[in-house]
């Protein structure tokens, strides 16, 4: 299944809403933290679902899918 273009590019243009990684693209989060809010929950919502799906992209080794987009700045 190809995930779908305008899913990716909500995904890149999501900022962390607050917190010390506050403005950062979610998917420019580092890895760790990521991978620590996992272990801790995801907060509920639209967020949430955002966050788990870039922990997903990043242990499953993925962040490629964004490289078409680092040269678009909303």
């Amino acid at each position: 299944m190809k995930p779908s273009p305008h899913a990716l590019i909500d995904l890149y243009e999501a900022r962390m809403p607050y917190g010390k990684y506050a403005g950062v693209r979610l998917v420019d989060l580092p890895e760790p933290y990521v991978v620590w809010m996992a272990g801790e929950g995801f907060p509920a919502g639209r967020l949430g679902r955002q966050l788990a799906e870039v922990y997903e992209i990043k242990i499953n080794g993925l962040e490629y899918l964004f490289k078409p987009f680092r040269g678009h700045t909303p």
